[in-house]
């Protein structure tokens, strides 16, 4: 790809961390700069200081424009990635930015990445050797066109692309592009594993009906966001597919694996009464529908079939989720809602099975938002409803 002007890397350098609205209103002042490639190159570098951090910290690599690189993985979803395919050879069909296929190919001895954007397949083929990866070969192709020629490999990678003509975002497998629910048998004609990332919002039941040939599910969340669905598929018959629920944390990785056979025979306990702990499960896993079996593996009980909210009188090791210790709680009558709200000006609100809105009941009760305080607005076995005033545990 072309190289940028001794100027214009001289001007990256020094406005590292400049605001680039600014910047991009100041290219008078700096004729000699490519300033359009620049405030890229500026925006670029300054995301992936926080989503890509090794990558930020390597000087000459190139950044795409806003949306590709909005698309993309984080780093530490790559990096769970990269743990789950090893072997000889494989294919990125969809390689965007690089990120996956840069994480993954650290784990195979030669790797084809296949992008039919050739602005994209140039700044890949000149970012792969600055990151050491001299064994990726850029395809600028369509992914499945390659896939139908290409010879076998022992891994498929696929991100089909989950926007609609308009730009809207889209959640289906049959709204993606590709449709790997149609190239399911070819897919495993040319690989004996396939990794396919696919939207957090997608229906999970609904996915695993379109890819009869699944055999393992990843869901990933940062920080309690959902980030990424991974269905692994094989060639082998899987009897029960094991649903892994990975959430990402400051204080590290919480982990929980279970299969939809086993939520379904799992018995549930429910209460009328909230003990000493409160209990909320992470993303991924309320995400999974891991609702009924939290109850086998913890000694815990719900508060209500639908309000996925676990109560105990005691703290609970290792519980996949946030730990709050319930310091005040009642119903919504006046007398108690003062007790609850005592000395309160803000607080941090959630509401589970119930009827109304964050944005309702904040207005209702006249809480700021934030503290160190968490309300949760919820319902009990008994179908009370009730708020729950809670410290992080």
């Amino acid at each position: 790809m072309t190289p940028l002007s001794p100027e214009t890397l001289q001007f990256i350098r020094e406005h590292r961390t400049d605001d680039v609205r600014k910047l991009a209103l100041q290219a008078g002042k700096f004729p000699q700069v490519d300033m359009p490639t620049a405030i890229t190159q500026l925006a670029g570098r300054q995301t992936a200081t926080e989503k890509i951090p090794s990558w930020a910290a390597i000087e000459g690599i190139r950044y795409p424009k806003h949306l590709s690189l909005e698309q993309c993985s984080s780093e530490i979803t790559a990096r769970y990635k990269a743990r789950l395919l090893k072997g000889e050879s494989l294919a990125d069909l969809t390689g965007g930015f690089g990120i996956d296929c840069a994480f993954l190919a650290q784990g195979f001895q030669a790797v084809a990445y296949v992008e039919r954007q050739e602005e994209l397949c140039r700044i890949a083929a000149h970012n792969f050797p600055l990151l050491g990866l001299n064994q990726i070969q850029v395809y600028n192709e369509d992914g499945v066109e390659y896939l139908r020629k290409m010879a076998p490999v022992a891994c498929l990678f696929l991100d089909p692309a989950r926007r609609n003509e308009q730009g809207g975002k889209t959640v289906a497998i049959s709204d993606c592009e590709p449709n790997v629910a149609e190239l399911e048998e070819l897919l495993l004609s040319k690989a004996r594993r396939v990794m396919i990332k696919l939207s957090p919002m997608l229906d999970l039941t609904l996915a695993l009906k379109e890819l009869p040939h699944a055999q393992e599910v990843h869901i990933i969340s940062v920080h309690n966001e959902c980030k990424e669905l991974l269905i692994l598929l094989g060639s082998t018959p899987t009897a029960e597919i094991p649903v892994h629920c990975v959430n990402f944390t400051t204080q590290g990785e919480q982990t929980f694996v279970f299969s939809r056979e086993e939520e379904r025979d799992s018995s549930c306990p429910c209460t009328d009464r909230i003990g000493q702990y409160l209990f909320e499960p992470n993303a991924s896993l309320l995400k999974a529908g891991a609702y009924r079996l939290l109850t086998s593996r913890y000694p815990i009980q719900k508060l209500h079939p639908n309000s996925h909210l676990y109560t105990s009188d005691k703290p609970v090791e290792a519980f996949p989720g946030r730990t709050f210790r319930a310091t005040r709680q009642g119903t919504f009558n006046k007398k108690e809602m003062k007790a609850i709200l005592g000395g309160l000006t803000q607080a941090n609100l959630s509401v589970r099975n119930f009827p109304a809105s964050v944005a309702e009941l904040r207005k209702r009760i006249k809480l700021g938002e934030g503290g160190s305080t968490y309300l949760f607005a919820t319902t009990l076995n008994n179908d009370q409803k009730i708020l729950i005033r809670c410290e992080k545990a």
